[in-house]
Order: structure tokens, then C-alpha cells, then sequence
């Protein structure tokens, strides 16, 4: 274990290997869903599923195992929910393009992410937000967070007129998730190590207890080869008509990825005192080749997944986190009949639901939440674009919006004020890229 030690410098991110594979393993589990649910969205754009379920593993553990042994840092990676909708409905069902083309222009994104990295372009942006609108990013993404997991826990359903509404407490999963929820906030109070984990693990042994879980009728299964491998189509998306997609795409990848980096990254405790990421550069490296490698196996863009937190609440630090999830990742395919008892949801009507991991994504959201403190609300003209991002993200569900509407306010009350010498130039430039994306999205 001294190699780990040196590779990952434990001792110096105050952490251990038992932390780091409980976080890693906390971390997998909240996000085992994506293999499932990025093949079932995929599929509807004619790609197979089992094929597509191998994919989606492999690729994320490739692109958490890069992110993990080149940044060291505790972020996992995966392929991106609204990213693969971007695939499946819009190029593929709206414009009437082969799947291959589609995963040809998540290939070109990415490039023109890596591209951005490799100029420091990226990483500029990022310096350039000041510091109220990063505190904001990272409270607005636990609200995101902990919204998630009301949704999955069927806390909250879908209304026709009200567009939210209580959800069906008659549903017993309904209720395995409050439990957990009550579970996992008891463990933590205790002090627990590793209390989202065994509340997990806890919510579900009781679930099967209750038959609101079922025990799969094999352990292991043989994994189908992604025949869809290697099969993007770049030069069919070298086309003008697909040129808005393509910045649709970037925008959602560039700013999501950003507003994750720093939301995990605060909460980890890894910001400098000016809300800086050191290494900031090779995190966002491994992730937007994460975009590239996603349209390579044809599995959607990758990118850095929020879900991260989970594990960082459980004192994650470094990358052998990292690794961890990527392990299971490459081994989620042998093993899916039994990782669907976590992560494959409970089918209620027309939704899925996730009792088990629902209480840790509102616990995480819950501690994200603490940065509001901090917030100095008597100053209008930053505050109300810091309200902005914090409900912006939820209410739209997606970080991007609503990292978007807090830029665009923020330099427009800046400037009527006659402040605008306040306002870095780059967040003139990003504002109005938002509103240009606002307009062709």
C-alpha cells in the first residue's frame, strides 16, 4: 500500500485508503444508473442496448480512470444525461441522421473542448467568474443535487398544471426512500464512517426484505462486445446544418463540467482562497477527452458527473477514488443483474424510481447548501444574479442555464451601474455566447 500512498499522497489530502473506497464505492453507486438509462435513451436512436450497456461501463471507467491517475482528483466521469438526449431525439429523430453521424459530432465537441483546454481558454473562463457566482454555482447544484434525488425518491412527480407536485406516498418505494433518507441523515449524526454508503446498503437489504426490491435470477452475466465501437461518422458531421448542435453542445458540456468541478470542488475543501482549482488544467483535460472518447464508443458524450459529491461526502480526496469507480465500471457489465438492484430503479407507473440512492443525493445536496452563508445578499447587483443560479438550476434542470442566467444578469447590472470596468473581459465574451446558445438551442 506505500505505493499508493506516494502515487496519490494519502497523507497529504488528510485520507486513507479504507476513505478513498468507500467514497469510490458510494460514488459508483449513485451513478450505476447511467448504465442502464444512457442505453435505454440510446437505443431509441437504433443503437443496440446490451451493446450500448457494455459501452457506456467501459468508457466511463476509461474516462474516471484518466481523470483519477492525471488529476488526482476524487471526480468520476460518465456519460452525460441531456447530452445523449441531444443524440437520440434531436439529431437522430428530429434531422433524420444515422446515429453514426450524431456520435461523429460529439467527437468534433469534444475536440473543440480540448482544443479550448489545450489554449487555456477553459481555464481562463473559469478564473474569471468572480467569487460570489462560484459560491453560487456550488449551493445552485446541491439544490440540483437534492432536487434529483426528491424526483427519484417520488417525494416530488410531474404535474399537469402545477408542473410539480407531492408524490404518491401510496407507492411502498415511496416510502423505502424517506426511510433511507431518515437512515442516512441518523448514521451521519452518529458520526458514521461511511454513512451514505451503509445507508445505502442498509435501504436496500431492507427493500428486498419488503419485496419492493427483487433478487435477479443470476449474479454474473456475459457482457455483449460494443460492436458500435469505432463507428462514428466525423466527416458526415462536418455539415453547416449541424453547426448549432454542435455549439449547443459545447455550451452544455463546457459549463456543466465547470459549475460540477467547482460545486465538488468546494465541497472537498480543494478551493484556494480566490475559489481556484489547483490542477485545474488536467482535470478539465481528462474531461473533455472524456467527450471525445464517449463519441468514439458511441455512447455519448462523457463528462464529469455531479454524483461526485456523494463520494467526497464521505471523505474522498484524491484519485484512488477515482480508480475505484473506474474498476467497477469495468466490471459493472459481468455484474449488472446484481447492480440493478441499486441502481436499476423500481418501475411506478410511468417512472422509474430510486429508493436507494435518492437519500444520498438529497443528503449530499443538503451539505452542499452550507456555502449560502457566505452569500452577502445586501448587494443587489450580485446577489440577485447568485439567487438566479441557485434556482436557475433546478427550475430548468440544467446547470448550464442557470450558470447562465446568473452571468447574463451579473454583467448587466454591472454595466448600468457604470461598473463595467468590474466585470472581466471573458465574462462579457461568455455572457453573450449564453445568449446566443439561449437563441439556437
Amino acid at each position: 500500500m506505500n505505493w499508493l500512498e506516494k502515487f496519490f499522497k494519502l497523507s497529504e489530502n488528510r485520507t486513507t485508503v479504507r476513505r478513498e473506497l468507500t467514497g469510490g464505492l458510494t460514488t459508483f453507486m449513485t451513478l450505476s444508473y447511467i448504465i442502464f438509462v444512457n442505453p435505454a435513451i440510446l437505443s431509441r436512436a437504433g443503437l443496440p442496448f446490451s451493446d450500448t450497456v457494455t459501452a457506456t461501463a467501459w468508457v466511463s471507467g476509461l474516462a474516471t480512470l484518466l481523470m483519477g491517475v492525471y488529476s488526482n482528483y476524487p471526480f468520476a466521469m460518465a456519460c452525460g444525461m441531456g447530452l445523449n438526449a441531444v443524440v437520440a431525439y434531436n439529431i437522430v429523430g428530429g434531422m433524420n441522421l444515422p446515429w453514426q453521424t450524431a456520435m461523429g459530432v460529439i467527437v468534433l465537441e469534444g475536440l473543440v473542448v480540448t482544443a479550448l483546454v489545450l489554449t487555456n481558454l477553459r481555464e481562463q473562463v473559469m478564473h474569471a467568474i468572480p467569487l460570489p457566482l462560484k459560491r453560487a454555482i456550488g449551493i445552485g447544484i446541491g439544490l440540483f443535487i437534492a432536487f434529483i434525488g426528491m424526483k427519484d425518491a417520488g417525494i416530488v412527480s410531474a404535474h399537469p398544471v402545477t408542473f410539480l407536485t407531492a408524490g404518491n406516498f401510496r407507492e411502498p418505494a415511496v416510502w423505502l426512500a424517506c426511510a433511507g433518507l431518515v437512515l442516512c441523515a441518523w448514521l451521519m449524526i452518529l458520526k458514521v464512517q461511511g454513512a451514505l454508503l451503509w445507508g445505502m446498503l442498509m435501504t436496500a437489504g431492507a427493500g428486498l426484505l419488503c419485496s419492493i426490491l427483487k433478487l435477479p435470477e443470476q449474479i454474473i452475466s456475459v457482457p455483449a462486445f460494443p460492436s458500435t465501437l469505432f463507428q462514428c461518422d466525423v466527416a458526415g458531421a462536418l455539415k453547416w446544418q449541424l453547426v448549432p448542435v454542435i455549439f449547443a453542445l459545447f455550451m452544455v458540456d463546457f459549463f456543466d463540467t465547470m459549475g460540477t468541478v467547482i460545486a465538488v470542488g468546494a465541497e472537498g475543501g480543494f478551493l484556494d482562497n480566490e475559489g481556484r482549482l489547483p490542477r485545474l488544467k488536467k482535470v478539465l483535460l481528462a474531461d473533455s477527452a472524456g467527450a471525445v472518447m464517449g463519441g468514439l464508443f458511441s455512447a455519448s458524450s462523457v463528462t464529469t458527473y455531479i454524483e461526485s459529491a456523494a463520494g467526497v461526502a464521505q471523505g474522498a480526496r484524491t484519485g484512488l477514488s477515482s480508480v475505484v469507480v473506474a474498476l467497477l465500471f469495468f466490471l459493472a457489465p459481468v455484474f449488472a443483474p446484481l447492480i440493478t438492484v441499486v441502481g436499476g430503479g423500481v418501475r411506478v407507473g410511468e417512472v422509474f424510481l430510486n429508493p436507494v440512492t435518492a437519500p444520498a443525493l438529497i443528503m449530499v445536496g443538503f451539505l452542499m447548501m452550507g456555502a449560502v452563508r457566505e452569500i452577502e445578499w445586501g448587494n443587489l447587483d450580485e446577489s440577485l444574479p447568485v439567487f438566479l443560479i441557485i434556482v436557475g438550476m433546478p427550475l430548468t434542470f440544467s446547470i448550464s442555464h442557470g450558470i447562465g442566467f446568473g452571468f447574463i444578469s451579473y454583467v448587466l447590472l454591472k454595466t448600468l451601474q457604470g461598473k463595467y470596468r468590474e466585470v472581466p473581459l471573458l465574462l462579457y465574451a461568455v455572457s453573450l455566447l449564453f445568449l446566443i446558445s439561449f437563441v439556437v438551442s
